[in-house]
C-alpha cells in the first residue's frame, strides 16, 4: 500500500502557504474535539515562510503546544538554532510554558535524555512537520548513522555538516502523530527526491505515512 501521498505545487511558496493552510485546518479540527493541538516543528527556509504566515493568522494561539523535530548543540540565543527561528518568525504569540524547546545547549546526551520525557508525555503528536536534505536526512536523521528503534530521541554526535552534535526525534516519535506533512522545496533536492522514490533507504524514505508537498523545482 502507498503510504505516501504527492501533492504537486508550483513553488516553494506555494508549499508554504499549503501548509499553512492545512495547519491551521487540522489545529480547528483538533481543537474542537480535544481542547489543545500539539505540532512538531522542522528546521529550513520553507517552513520558516510557514511560519511567517501563521504569525499574521487568527488562531487560538493559548490552545497550541509547539514540539521540535530536532535542534543543534548550540548556545541558547544561537541565531543558528531552530528555536530561535521560529521564535523570530512566529512563536512570540504562543504563550512560552506552552513551547517546548530541546534543551541542546546542554550537549546531545543531556539534552536527549531530558526530552524523551517530554516526548513521551506528549505522544501522540497532532502534526508533525519535517523538511529534506539534499543527501535525503530529516530531522537530524542522516543516511548511513545508527538509529536506535528504541529510542524516542537521538543524541546525534557526528552529523556531516556543522555542528556535528545535535539532537533528533526518533523515526517512531515522528511517526507517531495524526498527520505528517513533508515539505521538500527547490532544485538542490531533486536527485535525493528521484532516489527516495526508486526506493533507497534513505532516512526520509522511513517517514510514512505522510504527505509530501514539494515544488516542481525538487520534483522534475
Amino acid at each position: 500500500m502507498n503510504t505516501i501521498q504527492w501533492q504537486l505545487l508550483d513553488d516553494s511558496e506555494a508549499v508554504a502557504h499549503e501548509a499553512c493552510q492545512r495547519i491551521l485546518t487540522l489545529s480547528q479540527e483538533v481543537i474542537e474535539q480535544k481542547g489543545a493541538f500539539k505540532i512538531v516543528l522542522a528546521g529550513g527556509s520553507t517552513p520558516e515562510q510557514t511560519y511567517r504566515l501563521l504569525k499574521d493568522t487568527d488562531s487560538d494561539w493559548a490552545r497550541w503546544h509547539i514540539y521540535y523535530g530536532d535542534e543543534r548543540c548550540l548556545p541558547e540565543d544561537d541565531a543558528d538554532r531552530n528555536s530561535v527561528m521560529a521564535s523570530r518568525a512566529w512563536l512570540a504569540h504562543v504563550p512560552s510554558t506552552q513551547i517546548y524547546s530541546i534543551p541542546a545547549q546542554l550537549g546531545a546526551e543531556t539534552a536527549a535524555h531530558r526530552y524523551t520525557e517530554i516526548v513521551k508525555k506528549a505522544l501522540p503528536f497532532d502534526m508533525v512537520l519535517l523538511g529534506m536534505g539534499e543527501d535525503g536526512h530529516t530531522a537530524s536523521l542522516f543516511p548511513g548513522h545508527p538509529h536506535p528503534k528504541d529510542e524516542l530521541v537521538h543524541a546525534v554526535f557526528n552529523a556531516p555538516k556543522p555542528p556535528p552534535e545535535r539532537v533528533s526525534l526518533s523515526v517512531a516519535a515522528l511517526c507517531n502523530t495524526r498527520e505528517l506533512l513533508l515539505l521538500v522545496t527547490g532544485a538542490a533536492k531533486r536527485e535525493a527526491v528521484a532516489r527516495w522514490r526508486q526506493g533507497e533507504n534513505l532516512p526520509i524514505s522511513q517517514i510514512q505515512p505522510a504527505t509530501v508537498l514539494i515544488d516542481r523545482a525538487a520534483f522534475i
